[in-house]
């Protein structure tokens, strides 16, 4: 009896890695064919080009406005003559 149960459990665990081993890319040819799949790779993902001319400048001056705009808005909430 317990020599059957391990027997099940075995080919039931082989069957789930079966299930589990063929379900892993089956929906990735049907994705990549979509037209709403967006291309892969190295800086695909990226909304900017980090290889063009001046890309380190204009990115410490965006992170610099983007950091200071805040700060300098509380600044000028703080100390805005009272009216």
């Amino acid at each position: 009896m317990i020599a059957s149960t391990a027997a099940a459990r075995v080919a039931s665990q082989r069957t789930m890695t079966a299930l589990v081993s063929r379900r892993a890319f089956h929906a990735t040819p049907a994705r990549l064919s979509s037209p709403y799949h967006y291309p892969e790779g190295p800086y695909s993902n990226l909304p900017f080009n980090p290889k063009t001319r001046f890309f380190g400048l204009r990115f410490f001056l965006f992170c610099f406005t983007g950091f200071s705009l805040p700060f300098g808005a509380a600044l000028w909430q703080t100390y805005k003559p009272k009216s």
